[in-house]
This record gives C-alpha cells, structure tokens and sequence, in this order.
C-alpha cells in the first residue's frame, strides 16, 4: 500500500536523522574512528535523499494510485481492508516461518562486537598501508610513472613529493612539446584521479561537488584567458599561434614539426625529415582533421573546429590545473608524508613492517574501544577519564600518537642504556644510535669549538674525535695533533737543498753523496 509506503519512508527518515545526530554527538579520539564516523554520516546522508526522493514521487501520484487508494479506504469499511492485510501477512508467514524479521530499531545503532565477532568498517579496505588511514599520501607507483616519461628530470621520491604539482620551470621544467603525448597524459590523469579520491575518501562530509565545479570553472576561465600555467599563448608550439614557416621551441633550440609533434635539432635535420613517408602521413592526418601543419602558409589565428591536438592539450591542461588545486587542498598530508618518509629510509624492513603491523592492531583495538564506549553510556565520564590517563610505569619515550611504544622497540635500540658526553655539558643521550648521531649534531660541534678544536682539514678533521666524550681526552689529542703537525713543519723546512752545475736541485744528503762518489 502506498499510505504504508509513506509511513515507512517517513519513519526511516526519522531514524537516519536520530542516527546522525547520535555519531555527531559521538567525538572520536583517533583518526581512524573519525573517517569511520564520518563515512557513516556520508552514508546516511545519502540514504535520506534517496528515501526523500521515493517519497516525494509517492506524494506526486502521477498516476493517480495514491488518490485511489484513499479513496478507497474512505468509501468502505476501513477494518474490510485492515483484515484482507492481515490474512495476507498471515499467510507470508506460513509459507515463509523461518524468514527473518529486521529489527529496525537496531538498522542504523553500531553494533558491539561479541566475543570472535570481527566488525568490518568503513575504511578497512579504503586505505593502503603508506597512507595509513588517510595520514599520508601514497605516490610510489605514480613517481615510478613520472620516472619512465622521456624527456624528463629525474627526481628521487623526496624531491617528487616536493615537485609534483609543479609543470613548469623552475622546478620541474617539462617542455610542452614533450607533453603532448599519451603517455604524459595518462600519467596526469592517474595523478590527478588518485589525489581526487584521496580527498573523497579523507574529507567525506565536505561539499566536494561544490569543489570540484569551482576547480573546473577557474580553469574554463583562465583557459580562455590563455592563462594557464605552462599552456599560455606565448609557449605555445602547435600552430595556435602566429607562424610562417616552421615552428621553434620557445627557447630558440631546435625545430618543431607540429604535423609529427617532434623537436629536431637543427634547419637541416628538419629539411630532411620533410620529404620522408612518415611526416607525409601525418600531415595529410593533420590537413584531414583541420589542424595546421608546418610549411610556407602563414596562420593567423587557429582554425574554428577544435582540433585533436587542442583537445588533448586542454585535457592535459586541465588535469595539471586539477592537480594544483588539490596538492593546495592537501598541503598538511603532504608536508607529513614527507616527514614519514624521511623517517623511515632510517629504518630496516623489519621495523616497518613491525611498525605497521603495529599501527593495525592499535587502530583496531581504539574501534574495539569506541564500540564497548558508545554502548555503555552509564559510566561515560569515567571511561573518558581513564582513556586520556596514559598508563606507562616503565617511563617509555612516546611515539608520534602521544603513546609509549612498544616494549620489545625500547629493548632492540637499547633505550634503556645511558650515554654520557661531557663535551655536550654532561647531557644524556638514551640508545646508541642517538649517541653515534650526536657526534655530527651542533651541541657536540659547538662543545668542541669551546674548547678550542676546529675542524681544519690539515688536522684531520673533527672525525678523529668521534667516540671522544672526556674534556681531557680530547685536549690531549688536540695537542698530540698540533705536535705532530708543528714537527712535520719543522722537518719539512730543515731540509736543505743543493744545486749542482747543471741546474739540478735535490737534498744536501744526496748532493753530498753523490759527492764523495765523484760523479758530480
């Protein structure tokens, strides 16, 4: 019946809109408990426009069943209808006994994990392990697409982090000639699709298609104006602009043929490759689909029917603005990858993936918590008031979530060893490899410095005090080094040195023997 239709439209209505409100009054602590809370509110949302638009075609009654049905119930005897319902329920269940029922007072409420019960979320399965939950921003693949493009710098992944949404010189000087290929425009394309849904999987509830539309109108705008980054008409290599004769690259190196889309280096080059089959059939291609191609003609202004070469510039155009955009959107995940990845080239393959696995149980263990906490809401304040208490009676160092870490991590580095450097003002550094690293670090550098030892190439550098903690120690290397470098002066100045009737000059030790032999 379409009135029950209604009624049951109006009351899941209600219950999404309870659910909602119950998860914004819900703060989680960590970052996997809000993308879950928010994926969910997404979900809810979505699912109240589309009840809302099946109730509203229900009220609409185009075909006029709506007004029939009421009608009906008006006329008659309503408990005739009501019975006629009833015995069809009835006999549903009597064909059906064992058909489950939903229980809707439970259909949107989270559910508490029973004891071997695993509660999949949202964003199980939405993230890789570099992103971690949204944390960082995953480019390998895509830095090894950059990598196999031709004509380009090559970059390590740090400085591609730095330099992806950069097109142009400085930074990343792509020629635009270079660009216009399918292998470039894949590659933009991917890069730009993956940051797009890293920014729909990391920020649900934001107005995204609201983003997007203002993305693609700034560069409809600056695309008329011709003034897209790397795309504006002065750069521009492929007849859209004024030429006679063949087309030069911007710079003044090389000719451009525009009907194979590539550079040659020289007039004699281009001369020849002018009568070869190949640049005939691509500029018979080119003249068939209107586009303007390399000769004596002159080209004032670009022919009326956008071109295929046009298209596939604008395309490429419009993925490079894209990325811009959303590389600006994402200037925090992207400044924090950086950083985690710097972290990690310090790292073994054992100790990310521990790091990782890690990483996995805690995130699952903080859903565990949240669950058992929205349950039992009698003792909230005390729940809330333990889990901000961090319990740590072995005062290990914290990780970058504000927790200790792991007691087996504190054991491998050996933490728990004291090292001493007098030099540094008697300052502590816990584990060997903070104490190997400080001997390069401004505190120790600057210890020495106080105490009189530079780091003069003709000493030997500051690497011949590495391991020296004590004051005195490194006082009495110091001396034992200026000595020994005060007695090479001195040798190398008592050297005489003896000329022989020829002109030739040697040691007064050899002169002298060479003396008494008689052959001088």
């Amino acid at each position: 019946m379409l009135i029950e239709s209604q009624r049951f439209i109006s009351e899941d209505l209600e219950r999404l809109e309870q659910a909602i409100t119950e998860q914004l009054g819900n703060e989680p602590k960590g970052i996997k408990d809000r993308l879950n809370r928010d994926h969910q509110i997404d979900g809810f949302l979505t699912k109240i426009q589309d009840q809302s638009k099946r109730l509203l075609d229900v009220y609409r009654d185009r075909d006029g069943s709506l007004a029939k049905e009421r009608q009906s119930l008006s006329a008659g005897d309503p408990f005739d209808d009501f019975y006629k319902q009833y015995e069809q329920i009835k006999d549903f269940h009597r064909r059906y006994p064992n058909e489950p029922v939903e229980n809707l007072e439970r259909a949107y409420k989270r559910r508490k994990p029973d004891d071997g019960e695993v509660i999949v979320s949202e964003t199980d399965n939405m993230f890789t392990g570099e992103e971690a939950n949204g944390r960082f921003l995953d480019l390998v693949a895509l830095h090894e697409d950059y990598l196999n493009l031709p004509n380009v710098k090559r970059l390590s992944y740090l400085q591609y982090l730095d330099n992806f949404d950069a097109f142009e010189a400085p930074r990343m000087p792509i020629k635009r000639q270079n660009k216009v290929n399918d292998k470039y425009l894949n590659y933009v394309g991917n890069l730009a699709s993956y940051l797009e849904g890293f920014v729909r999987r990391t920020r649900p509830l934001d107005d995204l298609p609201k983003l997007f539309q203002k993305i693609d109108r700034d560069f409809d705008t600056d695309w008329e104006a011709g003034k897209v980054p790397g795309w504006t008409k002065e750069t521009a290599q492929n007849g859209t602009t004024t030429t006679s004769g063949p087309q030069t690259e911007g710079t003044g190196e090389g000719v451009w043929c525009a009907a194979c889309e590539k550079e040659f280096n020289n007039q004699n080059v281009y001369n020849a490759h002018l009568p070869g089959k190949k640049h005939k059939r691509a500029a018979e291609a080119k003249a068939a689909a209107g586009a303007p191609t390399n000769g004596n003609t002159t080209t004032s202004k670009p022919s009326s029917t956008p071109t295929s070469g046009n298209l596939k510039e604008r395309l490429i155009a419009s993925h490079e603005h894209r990325i811009r955009a959303l590389s600006d959107l994402l200037t925090n995940e992207r400044s924090n990858t950086r950083v985690n990845v710097e972290r990690k080239q310090g790292m073994t393959e054992r100790e990310r993936a521990t790091e990782l696995e890690n990483l996995f149980a805690e995130d699952d263990a903080a859903v565990y918590a949240s669950h058992n906490h929205n349950d039992d809401s009698d003792n909230d304040d005390a729940k809330s008031d333990t889990s901000e208490r961090i319990y740590n009676p072995l005062k290990l160092p914290l990780a970058w979530d504000g927790k200790p870490i792991p007691y087996w991590l504190y054991k491998l580095h050996g933490l728990g060893v004291e090292f001493t450097c007098e030099i540094c003002g008697n300052f502590v550094y816990m584990g060997r490899r903070a104490f190997d690293k400080h001997f390069s670090e401004q505190r120790h550098i600057y210890g020495l410095k106080c105490l009189g030892i530079t780091g003069s190439a003709a000493m030997g550098g500051l690497s011949l005090f590495r391991e020296i903690t004590g004051i005195q120690d490194a006082l009495n290397l110091w001396e034992k080094l200026k000595k020994e470098r005060r007695d090479k002066d001195l040798k190398d100045d008592g050297v005489v040195q003896m000329e022989d009737g020829e002109g030739n000059v040697m040691p007064e030790r050899i002169y002298l023997d060479l003396q008494k032999q008689g052959i001088l």
